[in-house]
C-alpha cells in the first residue's frame, strides 16, 4: 500500500494496512536530523504555520503518509525585521526572539474599542500575490505519492487574541463588546476563504484550529464557546463540503477540552487533534472510552513527555499501544501532540518512525 492510499483510506474510514503517519518539527531539531542523516537542510517555510509544512524532504523521506500545505506570506508582504529586533508580519502582528521562541511584541487591535477599529483595520489579502504558490507546488511534487493535509491553524480565536492581546480578549468576550463578532466575523471570512483555496488547490483534508484548552480544562465556558465560535466554525466546515463534498476536516485544540469534544462531534467534526496526552482526561484510554466510533483521532504522542524523555523502546511500545486504543472502531493518524521539540533526541524521533512501521 503506498503512502498516499493508507492516508486517504484513513480519512474515508476504509481498511489500510495500518495507521497512516503526520509528523512535524521545529527546525532546530529538523537541522540536527538532517545533519545526523547527512541530507541537506531544507530552509523553513515563510508562513505562520512553518514547522507544520516544512522539512517535507526529510518527512518524505522519513516515512511520513501525508504532509502539510498553508497559506503563505505573500510576495510583497514578508514580515519585516526592525533594528528594534521585532518582527512585524503582514496582520501587523510583532515577535521578539525569547530563546527557542518568540514573544509576542506587539498586538496591533490592543487599544480596539469600537467597530470602526476593525472595520479602518487593512486585514490582509486572501489572494495576494505568492499566497498559494507553495501550495501549488507542494501539491504538484508530492500529491501522487501522499496524503496532502490544507492547515487552517489560528482559524479564528487564536488569531484575534494575537491581534488584540489574551487578557483583554477575553475580557471583552465576557462583556460582549461589540467590536467582538466584527474581528471574529471579519477573521472567520479570511480562513474560511483561505481553506477553500487550499481545497482549490487539491488537499485531502483541512486541518484547522484553536487552542480551546489549558493543561487542565477550557480556557473559556462551554457557553462562551458556544456564544461566539460554534456558529462560525459551522459556517467554515458548510463552506468546506460545499466546495468539496469530499473533504475531510481535522480541528487542532490544544489542552483539556473535554466539555467541547461532543460539540464538535455534533458539528460534524471528522478528525479531533492532537489529543494532548498529558492534559486531563485526554490520554488515549479516556478518549477511547468516551469516544470511540463517534468521531476519529489525529495526534496522541506526547512531545511533553514520552518522546524526550523515553527511552527508544518505549516510544515504540506506547506508540503501538496508543493505535491499538485509538485505532480500534475509529480511523486514526498517527502523530506528535504537536510540532516536535528540540528536546528530543535523533534517535527518539526515528524510534517513532521505526514504531510506526513496526505496524
Amino acid at each position: 500500500m503506498t503512502h498516499r492510499e493508507r492516508f486517504v483510506n484513513t480519512i474515508h474510514g476504509k481498511p489500510t494496512d495500518r495507521p497512516p503517519l503526520y509528523v512535524s518539527m521545529v527546525p532546530q531539531l529538523a537541522k540536527r536530523l538532517s545533519d545526523h542523516l547527512g541530507v541537506p537542510y531544507e530552509q523553513p517555510i515563510s508562513s505562520w504555520l512553518g514547522s507544520r509544512i516544512s522539512f517535507n524532504d526529510l518527512l518524505t523521506g522519513l516515512g511520513v503518509d501525508a504532509i502539510g500545505v498553508a497559506a503563505c506570506f505573500p510576495d510583497d508582504n514578508q514580515p519585516v525585521l526592525r533594528e528594534d529586533g521585532i518582527t512585524i508580519n503582514e496582520w501587523g502582528i510583532g515577535t521578539k526572539p525569547h530563546g527557542l521562541y518568540d514573544d509576542f511584541a506587539i498586538h496591533p487591535l490592543a487599544n480596539a474599542q469600537t467597530v470602526e477599529d476593525i472595520e479602518n483595520y487593512p486585514f490582509p489579502e486572501v489572494d495576494a500575490p505568492g499566497r498559494f504558490r507553495f501550495a501549488q507546488e507542494t501539491i504538484a511534487k508530492y500529491g501522487k505519492d501522499f496524503g496532502i493535509i490544507g492547515d487552517l491553524e489560528c482559524a479564528i480565536y487564536e488569531m484575534a487574541w494575537y491581534m488584540v492581546g489574551l487578557e483583554k480578549f477575553l475580557m471583552d468576550m465576557m462583556m460582549e463588546e461589540p467590536y467582538v463578532d466584527v474581528l471574529l466575523d471579519k477573521i472567520t471570512d479570511i480562513s474560511m476563504k483561505t481553506g477553500l483555496r487550499l481545497i482549490e488547490c487539491g488537499v485531502d483534508m483541512i486541518w484547522a484550529g484553536d487552542d480551546f484548552g489549558s493543561q487542565n480544562g477550557l480556557i473559556m465556558s462551554p457557553e462562551m464557546f458556544d456564544r461566539f465560535f460554534a456558529p462560525r466554525i459551522d459556517k467554515m466546515f458548510k463552506a468546506f463540503r460545499k466546495a468539496n463534498p469530499d473533504i475531510k476536516i481535522a480541528w487542532h485544540t490544544c489542552g483539556s477540552v473535554i466539555p467541547i469534544i461532543p460539540k464538535f462531534i455534533d458539528l460534524g467534526l471528522d478528525f479531533l487533534n492532537p489529543l494532548q496526552p498529558l492534559a486531563k482526561d485526554m490520554n488515549a484510554e479516556y478518549i477511547s472510552e468516551h469516544f470511540d466510533g463517534k468521531i476519529n483521532f489525529f495526534g496522541a504522542v506526547c512531545v511533553q513527555d514520552l518522546l524526550p524523555n523515553g527511552t527508544p523502546d518505549t516510544i515504540k511500545s506506547e506508540v503501538k499501544r496508543i493505535a491499538s486504543l485509538l485505532g480500534k472502531d475509529s480511523s486514526y493518524i498517527i502523530a506528535p501532540a504537536h510540532n516536535i521539540q528540540d528536546d528530543t533526541s535523533v534517535e527518539n524521533v526515528l524510534a517513532l518512525f521505526e514504531a510506526v512501521k513496526e505496524l
